[in-house]
C-alpha cells in the first residue's frame, strides 16, 4: 500500500503571516498608541528629538526589527480589511479587492524598506 502524497499549500504561511502580524499589532499598537495620543501631547513624556529618532531608525538592528515588524502587520490588515469588505459591506468583486489590499501592503511593505534603507544609509 503507498502514500498519499501531500500536495504543497501557501495558506498555512499565509495564516502565519496574518497570525503573526496580528501578535505583533496587539503587542506593539497599543504602545504607540498611548505614547503618540496621551503621553507626549499631556506632557508626561518628552517628545524625541530628530536626531535621536534618525539614530534609533538607522541602527541595523532597528532596521532588520522593523523590516521584519510592517510587512507582517500590513499582511494582518489586508486581511481584515478583505474580509470586513466581503463580509460586513457585501462587496462582490472578490478578485479586485484582493488585488488591491494585499498589493497596497506589498507597496507599504516596499515603502518601508525604501524608508527604512534610506534612514540606514543616512
Amino acid at each position: 500500500m503507498s502514500t498519499p502524497r501531500m500536495r504543497f499549500s501557501i495558506y498555512p504561511f499565509i495564516w502565519l503571516a496574518f497570525s503573526g502580524g496580528g501578535v505583533m499589532a496587539a503587542i506593539f499598537l497599543p504602545i504607540l498608541a498611548f505614547l503618540f495620543a496621551l503621553a507626549i501631547p499631556l506632557g508626561w513624556v518628552d517628545p524625541p528629538t530628530y536626531d535621536h529618532i534618525a539614530a534609533v531608525a538607522g541602527h541595523p538592528l532597528t532596521f532588520l526589527v522593523l523590516l521584519g515588524l510592517f510587512p507582517v502587520i500590513l499582511i494582518h490588515a489586508a486581511h481584515r480589511f478583505r474580509y470586513t469588505l466581503y463580509d460586513g459591506l457585501q462587496v462582490k468583486h472578490k478578485g479586485l479587492v484582493a488585488l488591491l489590499c494585499y498589493g497596497g501592503a506589498l507597496a507599504g511593505s516596499f515603502a518601508t524598506l525604501v524608508f527604512l534603507g534610506n534612514a540606514l544609509t543616512a
